[in-house]
């Protein structure tokens, strides 16, 4: 395959890097390039808006002089010798950082395991156009829609190519094509808005143009006339999937160990306590062969391996690359993520359990409540928990869902949120946060 003839020939030049740092007068040091191709195409009211392709490969350098650390990037034409003298002399004069370091030998990956990540398929710009075309057609056919906000396909390739002087050496690519289409319904002040798309390592197995353009439509017309509620407390909330993987999403993030070790986490005191409903197991795993956030080895070389998160309610993990693991006095577990010319920590393939009924026969349970198909604003503190967003859905009456509603607002604490989590069985496993459909009681609603 070209493109892996080209990850040797980086890796080749990782290792060079490597060698001039530790000439130049670093004791440890490694080096990465972030990999990237892209192909898009948009198009609205059936023109092509634009169409884009780019490459990159961009290069780091990080280098140790005892506990002081220096980054910097490298691009392909550079000097090797002049750019590892540069970052040694940053080194020498950054202040000491005690938690910095290398992954140890020992938890580093021996042998890249293949996880079929990447699929060969060709897709030329004329195919993505006639796919965005076909999108928006489908969606504009649909009575009650009245505009597009635009249609897109896109295919794209990406992944990373590191080299440490602790005798790591590996590469791997990851496949993403996606399709996306967003329309509006109704007339002149009344028009609503909604969209669908779909995202895949694997061509063949993303959804049907028509079919994601249909859901768009439907989506948008079903949100016409919507109503306002009553301002209510101790209400039953449901979250659509494409809201619950949000709130989950916030999970996430409460137990990220830099959140921890900065201390900016409304669950940084509670490892091994009940933080969640005790029916929620929560897995990471970022060995599942054709999945979006899989790889064979972290931002460090690590082997990172399945982990449980959430045991039956109990916190039992943070998401710890080496650094943060060290300000921790813990262990990386293989998390750690390349942030520009920094490390952090982040989740790979993240699965919650399925629940006992499904999403139907749970929305059917409540006698009064809403159903969230959309949240807008930034209201989460992820310092206390407090929760506040506005949003939009459906409102649900006697266990069946009647009129639309918008613009109100849902406030609770997640602390509160997450041990009233009751799940639903329908998880779809293409995202990165596989959640289901969940309801949570003793929200409050605020509106009229």
């Amino acid at each position: 395959m070209k493109d892996s003839i080209q990850s040797d020939k980086l890796l080749k030049r990782a290792e060079k890097l490597i060698d001039a740092a530790r000439k130049a007068g670093a004791d440890k040091a490694d080096a990465v390039v972030v990999r990237g191709r892209s192909s898009s195409v948009s198009v609205r009211m059936g023109k092509v808006e634009n169409t884009n392709a780019a490459e990159s490969d961009d290069f780091s350098l990080r280098v140790f002089v005892g506990s002081k650390v220096a980054s910097i990037g490298a691009g392909q034409g550079g000097d090797d010798n002049e750019l590892a003298t540069r970052a040694v002399a940053m080194a020498k004069v950054s202040p000491e950082d005690p938690y910095v370091g290398l992954a140890d030998k020992d938890d580093l990956v021996k042998d890249v395991e293949d996880l079929d990540l990447v699929d060969d398929h060709q897709v030329l710009s004329e195919e993505l156009t006639d796919v965005a075309l076909s999108m928006e057609a489908a969606a504009m056919g649909v009575k009650g829609v009245a505009n597009s906000l635009g249609s897109g396909a896109s295919s794209g390739m990406g992944g990373l190519v590191l080299a440490t002087s602790e005798g790591f050496s590996g590469s791997y690519m990851v496949t993403n094509f996606a399709r996306s289409v967003s329309v509006l319904a109704g007339e002149g002040t009344a028009m609503e808005r909604d969209y669908d798309f779909d995202s895949r390592l694997f061509y063949a197995d993303l959804d049907r143009p028509e079919d994601i353009g249909l859901s768009a439509a439907e989506r948008a017309v079903k949100r016409l006339n919507p109503r306002k509620v009553p301002t209510s407390s101790d209400m039953t909330i449901v979250f659509d999937p494409r809201v619950s993987r949000g709130i989950f999403g916030h999970l996430i993030s409460a137990i990220n160990g830099g959140s921890i070790a900065r201390k900016t986490s409304f669950l940084r005191d509670l490892m091994d306590e009940q933080v969640m409903a005790g029916a929620i197991t929560i897995i990471d795993d970022p060995k599942i062969k054709r999945r979006s956030s899989s790889r064979p080895f972290d931002g460090e070389g690590v082997d990172g391996q399945k982990m449980t998160m959430i045991e039956n309610g109990v916190l039992r993990n943070w998401y710890l690359s080496t650094s943060i693991a060290n300000e921790l006095g813990l262990k990386t577990n293989g998390r750690g993520a390349r942030s520009g010319t920094g490390i952090g920590a982040a989740s790979t393939n993240v699965i919650v359990s399925k629940g006992q009924q499904n999403a139907k026969d749970l929305i059917g349970s409540v006698k009064n409540g809403l159903y969230v198909t959309e949240v807008i604003g930034q209201g989460v503190n992820m310092v206390t928990g407090e929760y506040s967003r506005g949003a939009s859905g459906f409102w649900i009456e006697n266990g069946e869902l009647t009129f639309p509603v918008s613009e109100i607002t849902i406030a609770s604490n997640l602390k509160d949120m997450f041990k009233r989590i009751v799940l639903a069985d329908d998880i779809d496993p293409k995202y990165s946060i596989a959640a289901p459909t969940i309801a949570i009681e003793g929200m409050t609603i605020a509106g009229d």
